[in-house]
């Protein structure tokens, strides 16, 4: 008689792991051909066409079945729609060209932008945070906190990155004081860009900045970064450094996220970044992780970080707001419930 045991159900050829959401739309688009998928990418933002085309050039042995699928999926979920409700004008060149290569990227590139309605202001948003830094570097300070509030938070962190510091602190505290712009002094700001950037159509943007956009803008900076500009902030206004702290969440507040969220959030995190961030993360927060999976699935992430051994604390941290952006990026969908670390935190 053999001594091998039996064969267990789950050592037969597993099936393919289920699509996430952003590997379908990468599916789906890599499906449609170029032309067709160019006319839906050009209604994205810069985030979510640098997610799904990250998830385009990542995409592996993807069988019939799953290309089905993701398609019935998608007919299932506009059958009774008139419209996608797709939203801004936007796209990132840098991931396009990553997902395509040069040739089928500049091509595209060209398709999408005729008859673009990029502005001036919108057009930073395409830019490494470097050359924002360097366009504004010697402007006034409230012309930079202006620039500044208008882009994506974690885009604007590493502009704020790339000043100097005393520079980098005025500007945090003009963009925590603004509520609103003139309609005519952004326009005026707009078309200066405009200029060196050959723009399209006007803005209508005058609503602004505030403690709420600080907070967000900080949250994407490095730990280290963060706290020297938090403590320069109090010694100066201790109650407007309080407020931008309450507003601010961070990776342990994912602790108080219920368990439904939790799920959603891990079907689109990667085993590899859940696993560094939660190597500096506290037991609780730990617990909270593997009480959302299944028993296997926690007992094999267990497994994982004990062999992972020592890891640099700067790519904990990365791997922190990493996740910390698709949970902000989840929330702002309404898919998930978030809330400030003044709330939740003792």
């Amino acid at each position: 008689m053999s001594d091998q045991a039996p064969a267990k159900p789950e050592d037969k050829a597993a099936p393919k792991k289920k699509l996430g959401r952003v590997e379908s739309a990468a599916v789906l688009l890599m499906s449609l051909g170029e032309a067709d998928a160019a006319q839906i990418l050009k209604h994205m933002g810069p985030k979510e066409v640098q997610r799904v085309g990250t998830a385009m050039a990542q995409l592996r042995d993807v069988t019939q079945d799953q290309v089905e699928g993701v398609t019935a999926e998608f007919l299932e979920a506009v059958g009774g729609q008139t419209g996608l409700g797709i939203g801004a004008d936007e796209y990132i060149r840098a991931m396009l060209t990553q997902a395509l290569g040069d040739e089928k990227a500049s091509s595209l590139i060209d398709r999408i932008l005729v008859g673009g309605n990029t502005t001036g202001l919108d057009t930073l948003k395409w830019m490494e945070s470097r050359s924002i830094a360097d366009i504004i570097r010697y402007e006034h300070p409230q012309i930079q906190a202006i620039v500044v509030s208008y882009l994506d938070p974690d885009q604007a962190s590493g502009v704020l990155g790339n000043l100097d510091e005393k520079v980098r602190l005025d500007v945090i505290m003009r963009v925590a004081a603004l509520e609103t712009v003139q309609p005519q002094a952004l326009q005026e700001l707009n078309d200066i860009l405009e200029k060196q950037f050959s723009g399209g159509s006007s803005t209508k943007t005058s609503k602004i900045g505030g403690v709420k956009r600080a907070a967000d803008i900080m949250n994407f900076m490095d730990s280290s970064v963060e706290a020297d500009l938090m403590e320069q902030i109090k010694e100066i206004d201790a109650d407007l450094g309080g407020e931008i702290e309450d507003l601010m969440f961070v990776f342990e507040n994912l602790k108080d996220v219920d368990d439904r969220g939790i799920q959603t959030l891990l079907r689109e995190v990667s085993s590899d970044v859940l696993i560094l961030a939660l190597k500096g993360a506290d037991d609780e927060m730990k617990e909270k992780i593997f009480g959302n999976m299944s028993k296997r699935a926690a007992e094999l992430l267990r497994d994982d970080l004990e062999a992972k051994g020592p890891v640099k604390l700067s790519d904990v941290e990365t791997a922190q707001k990493d996740i910390l952006t698709i949970a902000r990026k989840l929330a702002d969908s309404g898919e998930i419930s978030l809330g400030g670390a003044g709330e939740e935190l003792i």
